[in-house]
């Protein structure tokens, strides 16, 4: 894991994935643990968040970012916490045409 950040309801994570690793049994296996970490340790906290029985919803989604330049895309992640600012919008437009 290179950066994560998120917001209330999603995390945006910055990961490198083996080509040989298939990105589901990747994401599956990081759901896993986290939710087994954060349910021992939180497990009051979360009781009113979780999607019916489970921790992480079933979904994800997943991005390249092969052509972007790392501190751009870093840059990114850190900033999701903050309220969009001409700034963020900025760096997001740059991010896109890449």
């Amino acid at each position: 894991m290179i950066e994560f950040n998120g917001e209330a309801d999603h995390l945006h994570l910055l990961v490198i994935c083996p080509p040989q690793k298939a990105l589901s049994h990747f994401i599956g296996k990081l759901k896993g643990k986290s939710a087994y970490v954060i349910r021992k340790e939180f497990a009051q906290d979360i009781a009113d968040k979780l999607w019916g029985s489970q921790f992480w919803s079933p979904s994800y989604c997943v991005v390249s970012c092969g052509g972007a330049p790392l501190d751009i895309v870093t840059q990114y992640i850190t900033d999701q916490q903050r309220p969009t600012s001409e700034q963020g919008e900025q760096q997001s437009r740059r991010l896109r045409r890449r």
